[in-house]
Parts: C-alpha cells; structure tokens; sequence
C-alpha cells in the first residue's frame, strides 16, 4: 500500500495535495512514469473513473463491471482493481488520498458503499454538473502551485453530487438508519478477523440484535451473521487472488477460522465454488 500511496504523490498534480487527474488530452504518464509503477496488490488510494462517451469493463473485488455513458465507478482503498476492455477515450480519471479526504469538509457516506455499488448513473442535469467540475478541477491542477483550498472546494462539491446520485439510484435516503448500516459496516471492516458475534456488534453500535438484523437485512437483503460470512469469502477470494501459494489452513487461521474444514465448507457455500475450484479459474485466466 505504502508503494502505491508513495508513486501517487510523486506524480501529483499540486504542491500541497496528493491528487491527480486523467482526461482524454490531459495527464497521461510519461513512459518513465509508467515504467516506474509496480501495480500494488489492493488499491491504495480512492480512484473514480467518469465516463462521458464509449464503454469500457471494470473489475472490482472480483466483480466485473460495465461502464457507459454518464456513469462512474469508484474504488476505495484496500480494493481489488483491474481496468479491461475499453472503447471509445472521452473519460475523467481522478485518483486522491486519505489526507486529501481528511481536508474537506465533510463525511461522504456514499464512500463506505453502503449498498455495495461500485457503479453509480446519473440523471442528464447531474452529468452534466459533474463534467463541468471535473473540467474545473484540470483546470486548476494544470498549475503546480493552485491554491489548496481551490482544489478542494471543488472536490466537496464532485463527492456530494457523487454522493446524492449513489443514494438516489437505489431510492434510500441518506438518513440515521443509513448512518447507522455504514457504522454496522465500518465496523465489519475493522473487525472482520476477530469474528465478532452478532451480539458484541450490536451492543458495540448500541443497537439492540432485533434492530440490527431489520437494519442490515433492509439494506443488505443478508441477515447480519450471513453478511459477515460474505466478507470474509471476499476477503479470502482477495488473498488467494494475490497470494495463492497460502495453504488453506494458513488462509483460514489468518481470517480467524479455527476450524479449517469449516472455512472450507463456508467457503464453498458462499462462493458456490471450492476453493481448489476457484484457484483454478484464476490460474486459468
């Protein structure tokens, strides 16, 4: 991670912040830049890819993804991210850091994807908002020494339009109840290799198990010990994706499995592959 974040600000675009921004015409790499990038395993930084005009694939924690006209993905630390095949050029690509998000001037909860969509549409006055910022920010990144304060008043103002059209695709408004999934996820996230019971989440959050369950069925579709399973596939689906020379006992001690043949079945139960099953597909790509 440290690789990534390190390669990021050696490239920025500005003296004070670490962020850097792609168009069609506008910041692609020298060879030497290129050269010197070793791709790190995860994500080490927060990515968004805005596409104006063409299509073009994206993989994401394993997931593909297809993205057209006047829809963005976006990537978060820690994420597994492949570009695939792209047609047409017209796009914004932006890339920042952790310090640069610490710097505005409020939460994004669109960030912890509570609904789990990497992909997110707009309405035809929305995109249009939004090229017109990612126009405004090249535009002050084009000078090394541009105001801080500049670059990140139009930043706030990109995530909050990025942060209403995530919200409104699926029709949930950004309310407690919202607040109170990302905590549930957040939460998930920092403890996943404990295993937290279902229990010790709820009185850590303050939420009685009852509640808890309504709240991340409402927005998972998955009760919460269900959700948690689903995480840590992914988390293993991540590893092997990087390291596959891990055995299996080695894998599952360092998810906090006791049982390996229990993380096996777990395993095959969630993924609906095998974990030999799964290696194997990899290999085979």
């Amino acid at each position: 991670m440290n690789a990534g974040v390190s390669f990021l600000n050696q490239i920025r675009q500005n003296d004070k912040l670490s962020i850097r921004m792609v168009s069609t015409k506008f910041g692609h790499l020298t060879l030497a830049e290129a050269n010197a990038y070793v791709s790190p395993p995860r994500m080490p930084y927060y990515f968004f890819m805005f596409l104006i005009d063409g299509s073009c694939q994206h993989l994401i924690d394993l997931q593909k993804y297809e993205l057209s006209n006047n829809e963005l993905i976006f990537v978060t630390p820690h994420q597994i991210h492949k570009q695939g095949v792209a047609k047409g050029n017209k796009f914004f690509k932006l890339g920042f850091d952790e310090h640069c998000l610490s710097l505005l001037p409020r939460p994004y909860p669109f960030l912890i994807n509570p609904l789990n969509l990497a992909k997110i549409s707009f309405t035809i006055a929305a995109a249009q908002r939004v090229k017109a910022i990612f126009a405004i920010l090249i535009d002050l990144l084009k000078q090394w020494h541009t105001e801080a304060e500049l670059i990140l008043a139009h930043l706030n103002s990109l995530l909050s339009e990025i942060n209403a059209a995530y919200f409104l695709t699926e029709g949930f408004p950004v309310n407690d109840k919202i607040a109170s999934f990302t905590a549930f996820k957040t939460y998930i996230d920092e403890h996943l290799t404990e295993q937290p019971n279902i229990s010790q989440i709820a009185t850590n959050l303050n939420i009685n198990p009852n509640g808890l369950y309504k709240l991340v069925k409402r927005y998972s579709g998955l009760s919460p010990k269900a959700y948690l399973n689903e995480k840590l596939i992914l988390e293993a689906r991540r590893r092997i994706y990087y390291d596959g020379n891990s055995s299996i006992k080695e894998l599952a001690f360092e998810l906090g499995f006791n049982d390996p043949e229990y993380f096996s079945r777990l395993f095959k139960k969630v993924s609906g592959q095998n974990i030999s099953e799964f290696s194997q597909d990899l290999s085979g790509k």
